[in-house]
Order: structure tokens, then sequence, then C-alpha cells
């Protein structure tokens, strides 16, 4: 990225960029979902979301005047690095899969039928379709992949916000 092309940038730009990058990141995300029936894991769902809310966050913050634009933009950070950490976990979980791992309740059974204190635990569990590896691009997996577009959109959410 050029740093000087970066600082020189409008902060409702880059507002706007994060904004499509979300886009572009959730229509591939279900672009690999449909065309090469890849179902996507509780943690994955948990990384597209991560992008909606960025997505929506960067939106609100394009529109709205100054000081509730840079709201939205500090809950669009602190959402992309909660997002990027599940992200973290994920890779982890991937480079160091359990000894015995099951497919366990989709995601939207432990959101719907448990509370939230004990499906939350479940989720971040991972169970063995979240260790395993269907995609990769230059030596690189989805949640790999995610984990840096959401540190990426966090940077570019902060760049704005120095701008301001």
């Amino acid at each position: 990225m050029n740093w000087a092309l970066a600082r020189g940038l409008q902060p409702r730009v880059l507002y706007a960029g994060v904004v499509l990058a979300c886009l572009a990141l959730v229509g591939f995300g279900v672009f690999l979902q449909e065309h090469d029936h890849l179902e996507p894991c509780p943690l994955c769902i948990l990384q597209r979301y991560a992008f909606v809310v960025v997505g929506a966050a960067a939106l609100v913050a394009t529109v709205l005047p100054r000081l509730l634009g840079r709201l939205a933009a500090w809950i669009g950070i602190a959402i992309a690095l909660s997002g990027a950490g599940v992200g973290a976990w994920h890779v982890w979980l991937q480079l160091h899969p359990p000894a015995v791992s099951s497919c366990g309740p989709s995601l939207e059974y432990l959101v719907g039928n448990l509370p939230l204190g004990r499906a939350l635990p479940r989720i971040f569990q991972g169970y063995g379709d979240c260790t395993a590896i269907d995609w990769s691009f230059l030596g690189l997996t989805i949640p790999a992949w995610s984990l840096i577009w959401l540190l990426c959109l966090a940077l570019c959410l902060a760049i704005a916000q120095r701008r301001r």
C-alpha cells in the first residue's frame, strides 16, 4: 500500500473502499460456497458476519456526519479486530487439529437452541470441518486470508480516523 496515497485520501473515500472490499469478500465467500460447494464451518460464518458488520459500519461512517461517522468507524475497527481474533483461532485450529474431531451441530442449531453462554464455547471449540483445509491460494487458507483482510480493513478504518 502506498502510504502517501493512503494519507492523502479523504476518510469517506477510505470508508467507501472498506464497504466495497467487504462486499467483494463476502461475495467471493458465497461464490466459493455455491460454485465450489465449500460449506462454511461455524468459525467461517462468524468471520463472514464480521465482514458484513465491518462493511455496514463503514457504510454508516460514509454517510453520517463527522462525530457519528467516527463512532461507526471505531465500532467497525472493534468488529474487524474481533473477527481477526476468530480468524487467528481458526488458523491455529487448522495448524493444530484436535486428535479426535467430529462434525458437531451447525451454527444455526447452536445459536437457536442453546443459551448464548453455552453456544459460544461450542462454537469456538472447533469441529472437524473447522480444521479441514479445502481451499488455498498462494499457500494460505481461507481463514488466513480472512485474518489478513480483517486486519487490513481495521487498518484502513484507523487511517481514516487519523484523517478526520
